[in-house]
């Protein structure tokens, strides 16, 4: 028996697989499992029980259950939840939408897989190619290309503050030289609010990004899973969703309480969105409904939007200030910075005298049950090798949803390992 190279390329290690596999891997014996590493959402109640009285509703509303799970939407997606995504985003941002624009996928990493071989792999003869402009970038990007080395990237300008915090910025003059010298690039893509960084990438930065995308007469794909307005999982200012022809914007309701009921929200032009209808239709007939049956009515009367807002951005926050508290102490006396948490649900910790790569010291971390995700396999789309860039194999990034006692006891293990793995002279 033998693989294609498709077969081969998408059923090889990657580093997706392994953080996913990671969420369920089961410890030596008598060793706690400390879970910083997967992205697992938080069980948010409020937002459980709203997702519990629409389906108590469905139940009892007389065979409409029975109705939706007897039939296949279309390819797009549900008719009325289309509707109901555009007219939401049409009266609240002045978006010239309809649901003519709107496709629902199998979770928003299908639809990133469709919308990179939509725009890069080989056409007319040649390889086109997504540019990531804010490097490192999300895990799971690095292998959806269906083809070989569809990617290509820029590292991030990166600003230090007094506070042991850092933030990475777009390097405008650097994506736009690239941009200008290379005709082969066929989207730009990133996510925002970035995972792994929890970075924030401002509206004047997507402003320029969308500006070079039209100048260059490609699209701008935006990511937008822990984004506004719902999951809402963003702390810093200037970070409103801006859309236009030239733009296309991937969604998700999984940070907003569905992980395991797979649906995307992709808006796009027209064109677009009836392009990745069909390619549902080839991959996957259509895509599932319970996720937009229940989140419709919750669209469509602003409640969803409430909820992000009042109770799952005020959840995270917590999080996120408690797990900046535990890096704070349990480093404290370190030579260690973390990046500014702006969104998502982790935080991109930087240990600059790390001796050893990350990737091996995710296996000492693993030995503690301190489950990590190593930050090489989130800089991609340079050849192979080392990655041009400082924090290429000294970063981790560590997830803050899970409980206090998990947050603190993890990072108290890496603090103390990074001293035993490190050549800083300690304060």
């Amino acid at each position: 028996m033998e693989f294609s190279d498709f077969g081969r390329k998408l059923s090889s290690h990657s580093g997706i697989l392994q953080l996913m596999d990671d969420i369920s891997r089961p410890l030596p014996p008598g060793v706690e499992p400390l879970a910083l590493g997967g992205g697992n959402p938080a069980r948010v109640s409020a937002v459980e029980k709203a997702y519990r009285r629409e389906i108590e509703s469905l139940l009892s509303d007389g065979d409409r259950f029975e109705d939706v799970i007897a039939h296949y939407d279309s390819p797009q997606g549900r008719v009325g939840f289309l509707k109901t995504v555009a007219d939401y985003f049409h009266a609240t941002y002045g978006w010239d939408i309809t649901e003519e624009n709107v496709a629902v996928t199998n979770g928003s990493q299908s639809a990133m897989f469709y919308l990179f071989n939509m725009f890069g792999g080989t056409a007319s003869g040649r390889l086109r190619k997504i540019l990531i402009p804010l490097m490192p970038e999300y895990i799971g990007y690095r292998d959806q290309g269906i083809e070989e080395d569809i990617f290509v990237s820029v590292p991030s300008k990166c600003t230090y503050f007094d506070d042991r915090t850092f933030k990475y910025s777009l390097d405008t003059d650097a994506v736009s030289k690239y941009l200008d010298e290379h005709d082969d690039v066929g989207a730009i893509a990133l996510s925002r609010p970035t995972n792994p960084s929890g970075n924030v990438v401002t509206d004047d930065e997507i402003h320029i990004l969308s500006e070079l995308a039209e100048k260059h007469s490609i699209p701008l794909i935006v990511d937008n899973a822990y984004g506004l307005p719902f999951p809402d999982i963003i702390f810093a200012e200037n970070a409103e969703p801006v859309w236009n022809e030239n733009i296309i914007i991937s969604m998700s309701l999984s940070k907003i309480g569905l992980p395991s009921i797979r649906t995307g929200i992709v808006i796009a032009s027209k064109e677009i969105a009836s392009a990745l209808s069909g390619m549902n239709a080839i991959a996957a007939l259509a895509s599932g409904s319970m996720g937009p049956v229940l989140a419709d009515n919750l669209i469509r009367t602003g409640e969803l939007v409430r909820l992000a807002r009042e109770e799952v951005r005020p959840f995270y926050k917590k999080k996120a200030e408690h797990m900046e508290e535990c890096i704070r102490r349990s480093l404290d006396g370190t030579d260690y910075y973390y990046h500014r948490i702006e969104g998502s649900i982790f935080v991109w910790l930087y240990l600059p005298s790390l001796e050893i790569p990350t990737l091996e010291f995710y296996s000492v971390l693993m030995k503690e049950g301190v489950i990590t995700v190593p930050g090489e396999y989130f800089f991609f789309g340079n050849g192979s090798g080392r990655y041009p860039h400082e924090h290429y194999d000294k970063c981790l990034r560590l997830n803050y949803s899970g409980s206090d006692h998990v947050t603190e006891k993890g990072l108290e293990i890496i603090g103390r390992k990074y001293r035993e793995y490190s050549h800083y002279v300690f304060a």
